[in-house]
Parts: structure tokens; sequence; C-alpha cells
């Protein structure tokens, strides 16, 4: 979950916002939202409102696809093939089967 708060409070800063510029945002006083940015451990719904509040999104990633998807995301998988941009251009797509519907 660190990982989480990392990038929450990362987010934060890049867009210029100070802790208690979410309450604005989202109807949280600084004191929540600080202890939820150090280290809480918020519900689903809180993340979400969080998220929202700073222009992101709660996303749930199959384990197989996250390499290809942190690939993608730090500028090293190419959008429209999905191959590798640096080693390997032949690379595995990232997205391939993302969205598959399983039968359920």
């Amino acid at each position: 979950m660190s990982k989480v708060h990392e990038q929450l409070k990362y987010r934060r800063k890049s867009l210029g916002l100070r802790q208690q510029d979410m309450e604005m945002r989202i109807g949280m006083p600084r004191q929540q939202y600080q202890r939820l940015e150090s280290g809480g451990n918020p519900r689903l719904d809180t993340l979400e409102l969080v998220a929202k509040g700073l222009n992101m999104q709660v996303m749930l990633i199959p384990e197989d696809k996250v390499r290809g998807v942190e690939a993608f995301l730090a500028g090293k998988a190419d959008l429209k093939t999905g191959g590798n941009l640096q080693a390997n251009p032949a690379a595995d797509d990232p997205w391939k089967g993302l969205l598959e519907d399983d039968g359920d």
C-alpha cells in the first residue's frame, strides 16, 4: 500500500496542491488527508474519491499484465503496437487480453 501513498503524494505535489487544498477539492479535512497520505488504510470508496480529486483513477491490473502496463506508463512500450521501445521490439502486447470477457 505504501506505493499508493507515494503516488497520491507525488500527484498532489505535481498538481501544485497542498494537503489542506484537498478539503476544497474532495471535502476531506487536512488532518484526515494527511493520515491517508502518510500511511493510512483507506476504504476503496475513500481511495476513489481522493483519486478523482487528483484527476486519477483507481485500477486493478492482472498480475501477469503489471510489468507491461508499467513499461507503457514509463514510456518504454509503444501504445499502438504494445511493443518494447528499447531492447526487444517484438515484445508481447501488454494490453492483449486485459479487457477480454472470460465468460463469467
